[in-house]
């Protein structure tokens, strides 16, 4: 039993890994730009997609597999650039409204692009042939892909923890958040800068989409739900919080993963009740800062 138990949470790390790796893009881009960015699970769809199609291409080689996860990024990196360029900047002095229901439509417009170029039917990816194997933990077998997950997940927190502390680009996204119009008066281009995070959220998102690709199954509907646990991560772990981000994320993956032993029908509801939770003791999230 306690084998089960000891699997079943480093199952959940590895969904919290990547589920970190996703929300990280959505903290970034409503911490700095306030943007309930509602098409960042679409982003996340579409990745997995073009790592279907770059892997089926390749014959679900090593190859294929260290393609997609360069390729599919950078893919949804500049379709987030476009539209926060042509479509959100022009509402940017809006109320939020606008911008909520302009994500909303294009996660909509994704969808049906989606089914018109791959169609309606489930696909899947394979593990690549150099993680096709598991690992021994206390004699259960692991799978080696979630350990590449695990280990995705930690340093991609480590670069953007370096990012945000140690690079002036992280000194100027910080100061965006208190004060843009600061930022602009000394010369800095604010506009260019927001489609620039825009653009590393989508980045991230597309990144967790290639690497969720062959754990589960590539269909329409995947947006759905990671959307929502990543807006659940975002609140727990405090708006902007890249630590915090990366606490909630393995909160939820666990308490999610611990909630599939106990009550498989209910696992969706452990992490509202997590949620529920942390705003009650901390409505500004666990490194969010109180406005």
């Amino acid at each position: 039993m306690i084998i089960d138990i000891l699997i079943q949470l480093l199952s959940g790390v590895s969904r919290g890994m990547v589920l970190f790796v996703v929300a990280s893009g959505l903290t970034l881009i409503f911490g700095v730009l306030r943007i309930p960015n509602f098409c960042h699970g679409s982003l996340y769809m579409l990745a997995a997609f073009v790592t279907y199609s770059i892997t089926t291409a390749f014959g679900s080689s090593n190859a294929g597999f260290l393609a997609s996860l360069i390729v599919a990024p950078l893919v949804v990196a500049l379709f987030g650039a476009a539209i926060e360029f042509f479509l959100l900047r022009p509402i940017a002095g809006r109320e939020h409204l606008y911008q909520l229901m302009v994500t909303f439509a294009i996660t909509l417009i994704v969808a049906d692009g989606i089914k018109l170029i791959w169609g309606g039917s489930y696909r899947s990816v394979g593990y690549p042939p150099m993680l096709d194997g598991s690992l021994s933990v206390l004699g259960r077998p692991f799978p080696e892909y979630y350990v590449l997950v695990i280990v995705a997940g930690i340093v991609i927190a480590a670069l953007l923890a370096l990012m945000i502390e140690r690079t002036r680009f992280g000194r100027v996204l910080s100061a965006a958040v208190i004060d843009p119009e600061m930022v602009g008066a000394l010369g800095i281009n604010v506009p260019r800068l927001y489609t620039m995070v825009f653009a590393l959220g989508a980045l991230l998102a597309g990144f967790g989409g290639a690497l969720a690709a062959p754990i589960g199954s590539v269909s329409l509907g995947i947006d759905n739900s990671i959307i929502i646990e990543s807006f659940a991560v975002v609140i727990i772990g405090g708006s902007g919080s890249i630590v915090g981000a990366f606490a909630a994320a393995l909160i939820i993956g666990i308490v999610q993963a611990l909630g599939i032993m106990v009550a498989p029908r209910l696992a969706i509801a452990f992490i509202f009740l997590a949620l529920c939770a942390v705003l009650l003791l901390r409505p500004q999230g666990l490194l969010g800062r109180r406005v």
